[in-house]
């Protein structure tokens, strides 16, 4: 019974001791990415270069090879998009085929604005400065990050495309790429599968442990116009004043937002009422107004719209009082 377990434990040893052997690549050992390299193999990322457990790292990298990592290393994809017809990578790229392997990363890529040439051929090399813009157009696909306010010196600096001269500095700030000891990039070389999967790896990193920079919400532009104030004595001491606008459909309207007092000025803040988002409204211009009461010694005027300030928003008595609950304001729509 123990030779048995004995032997069953071997066999297991054995088995797995092989299944490593498979999984890890053979050709990357000691090469300055190792650690990266296998990482990106676990997670899916990678794969083999002719065989499955050979990666080839010193070897040169095409385009087919290096949008295809970009995509699936970042996560891009299409899947927010509904399209009338199928994409076809030829509709993007007349030189690639639309039954190969690497076209659905380009057709991908292309969506997510990775800024890939029209004529681009799959089977060229990928220079270090292609690979750098694409791969930082794909990190700026995933959120606004913040970079620092800094310009790294290249002393290869004429050899760069200007067009990828901001995806190089912003790589180069993340250190997820490097210049070399004489302080050049060499932007026209071929980047290696190494280096390429080194800083893929550094731009995984850098996305999933960086926030995004919080979206700025832009202010809603005011939806109506042609403003106009219109006043009224309706005794010796009570003003009745109309603000009235031109709004998009019948389901706007006007309120009275608020009233703030200037010496003798009465500054009226309106602001707008919104249409009910289930339903639908015919698309007519529609006349708008409302209307609040204020002590006759104020003399009206239209104050900043859309914002409420403090003050009041019914009768004003000539000391400066609210008498809101004799006679409140109106908004009206018609």
């Amino acid at each position: 019974m123990l030779k048995r377990f004995a032997l069953f434990t071997m066999m297991l040893l054995l088995f797995l001791s092989a299944s490593q052997s498979v999984w890890a690549f053979s050709d990357i050992k000691n090469d300055p990415n190792e650690a990266k390299i296998t990482e990106l193999q676990k997670m899916g990322i990678l794969s083999g270069s002719g065989t499955t457990d050979v990666f080839q790292p010193k070897g040169k990298l095409t385009y087919a090879a290096g949008i295809s990592m970009i995509v699936k290393g970042l996560g891009l994809n299409i899947d927010n998009i509904r399209f009338i017809k199928e994409p076809k990578v030829t509709d993007s790229f007349p030189k690639m085929k639309n039954d190969a392997w690497y076209a659905n990363s380009f057709i991908i890529a292309s969506l997510n604005g990775l800024d890939i040439p029209r004529d681009t051929d799959p089977s060229a090399l990928m220079t270090k400065e292609q690979f750098a813009h694409h791969l930082m157009k794909g990190i700026l696909r995933q959120g606004d990050f913040a970079f620092i306010d800094l310009y790294v010196i290249l002393k290869d600096e004429a050899d760069v495309e200007q067009a990828y001269m901001d995806s190089i500095q912003k790589l180069l700030i993340l250190k997820i790429a490097q210049l070399d000891k004489d302080q050049k990039f060499s932007p026209k070389a071929a980047i290696t599968r190494s280096e390429a999967a080194g800083w893929l790896h550094g731009a995984i990193q850098f996305v999933k442990n960086t926030p995004p920079v919080p979206a700025i919400e832009e202010p809603v532009p005011f939806p109506l116009y042609d403003l106009q104030l219109s006043s009224k004595a309706v005794n010796s001491e009570i003003t009745e004043v109309t603000v009235s606008a031109q709004a998009p459909n019948p389901g706007y309207g006007l309120r009275i937002a608020s009233i703030s007092f200037e010496g003798d000025q009465a500054n009226i803040h309106v602001e707008p009422i919104y249409p009910d988002k289930d339903k639908f409204y015919a698309q007519v211009i529609t006349n708008v107004k409302a209307v609040t009461y204020i002590a006759s010694g104020f003399k009206p005027v239209l104050g900043d719209t859309g914002a409420s300030v403090g003050g009041s928003t019914g009768i004003i008595g000539g000391n400066g009082t609210s008498a809101s609950s004799q006679a409140p304001d109106m908004a009206v729509g018609q």
